[in-house]
């Protein structure tokens, strides 16, 4: 397929037969790479709540990853899909060139830095001194693996925003299944313990980034050349214009990462702050994994949405967006109802052996259950302002969640419910978001259908 023939399918094909096209490839990529996070977890568990403690402790280290590869990816990714949209491929192969080169070489300079002070940077990111040595062994390798996956999550939402969603989704899915086959033989066959799900990590990791990289080459894809690594503050403006939503919404979850570490630790009961940590890792991970469906359809109207903005076909731009907005609510009313109900079987699948590790978790599932369904109106409204270049509304919503509405609510509602606080923070949190939501999007609503006329 050329890229004329990419046109043709992207502004002609029925919208939501072309948006679950674009979401299959997306969702396949978005679950397993959640699933390798929760086999490392469900691993590892089976080695201490520690250890368990000190892979949530790494999570705030790997989100700093994404926010980079999102922001770049993103920002690239759209300016890339709109300029398809519009014929002008010179300018989509120069943001792509500058958008892929400059995460590997932050990246690079990320972990020179970060690799001769990881026991600081563990306690940075808010380990109790005991999970400290844990915390280290996980995030060794992944510092050494970061220009590789900052770059290769750039790849990846390049080739998504292209509508080249399965090329991105068999690189991210090969690296996960490699992630998941080598998780055991390192762990236990090998007895390098944390140590070896980390190195399984970065050894996928780069697997996959060698695959998205070839998938740029394709005759259906923009290519990364160096010739076109052009630098300047023109592009860097675009990048940023389009991913700032994104890079603005990993910084808050980093800090959220941080946050609930430390608030973790501080409202647990004496001698229960490993199990505190562990077992808000255990639900993190239990959340991205059924949220990262929806994430994932949600992205996949997205190619649809710039490919048809750029080509002012608002009909098919508001139609994608609705469709996705459904789709995702009535997914997440299904998994909200399984997680209120069997919340302590769930929890207990990863560290069965610590009960006040599955009690905490447990109660902490079920609050974020109660308010999950209403994630997906804003997710897909947030991701259609930022496509169609309103960075104002899309970054508000996108900074909302982890952050202008989680932080105080995990800051204060502990003052007066102790633990209690800290496991409802993200439902509170949830709730104003959605709030925040709904007259956005009545307003774009409205504005889609004028422009229609």
């Amino acid at each position: 397929m050329t890229l004329d023939d990419k046109y043709d399918e992207m502004t002609q094909r029925p919208v939501k037969l072309l948006v679950c096209k674009m979401a299959v490839p997306t969702i396949i990529a978005m679950v397993t790479t959640a699933l390798y996070n929760v086999v490392d977890a469900a691993f590892i568990g089976r080695l201490s709540t520690e250890g368990t403690a000190g892979i949530g402790i790494s999570f705030a280290y790997m989100t700093f990853i994404q926010a980079l590869g999102f922001f770049f990816g993103h920002g690239s990714g759209n300016h890339i899909s709109r300029a398809l949209g519009a014929k002008d491929r010179s300018s989509a192969s120069i943001v792509a060139s500058v958008g892929f080169i400059t995460p590997f070489l932050v990246g690079l300079v990320a972990a020179i830095v970060c690799l001769p002070n990881l026991s600081a940077l563990s306690r940075l990111l808010g380990a109790p001194e005991g999970v400290v040595p844990y915390a280290n062994d996980y995030l060794r390798y992944i510092v050494v693996a970061t220009p590789f996956m900052m770059s290769a999550l750039t790849l990846n939402n390049q080739l998504r925003l292209q509508g080249n969603a399965r090329l991105g989704m068999v690189g991210i899915v090969s690296g996960a299944i490699l992630n998941i086959a080598l998780d055991p033989l390192f762990i236990f066959a090998l007895d390098m313990g944390v140590s070896g799900a980390s190195l399984a990590t970065a050894i996928s990791q780069f697997f996959a980034w060698c695959l998205l990289l070839r998938g740029t080459f394709r005759p259906e894809s923009v290519h990364i050349r160096l010739r076109d690594f052009k630098p300047s503050w023109r592009v860097y403006y675009e990048i940023f214009r389009g991913g700032s939503p994104s890079l603005f919404r990993q910084v808050f979850n980093c800090a959220a990462a941080v946050s609930l570490n430390y608030c973790a630790a501080l409202y647990a009961a004496p001698g229960e702050d490993a199990s505190a940590v562990a077992a808000f890792a255990v639900v993190t991970r239990i959340m991205m994994f059924a949220f990262s469906v929806v994430l994932g359809f949600c992205q996949g109207f997205q190619p649809v949405c710039g490919y048809n903005y750029g080509a002012r076909k608002y009909d098919r731009v508001r139609e994608s967006w609705l469709f996705a907005s459904c789709v995702g609510t009535a997914f997440l009313l299904v998994i909200s109802a399984t997680g209120l109900i069997f919340a302590p079987q769930i929890v207990a699948l990863f560290r069965a052996e610590d009960p006040a590790l599955i009690a905490i978790g447990a109660a902490t599932l079920r609050w974020q259950c109660a308010a999950f369904p209403l994630v997906a109106l804003f997710t897909a409204t947030g991701m259609l302002f930022q496509n169609i270049r309103m960075t104002g509304p899309a970054t508000l919503l996108s900074i909302t969640r982890n952050g202008l509405f989680f932080l105080p609510a995990l800051l204060l509602l502990p003052l007066w419910l102790g633990m209690q606080g800290v496991q409802m923070a993200q439902a509170v949190a949830d709730m104003l978001t959605f709030l925040l939501a709904v007259p956005y999007a009545i307003w774009i609503n409205r504005k889609l259908k004028n422009n229609m006329q």
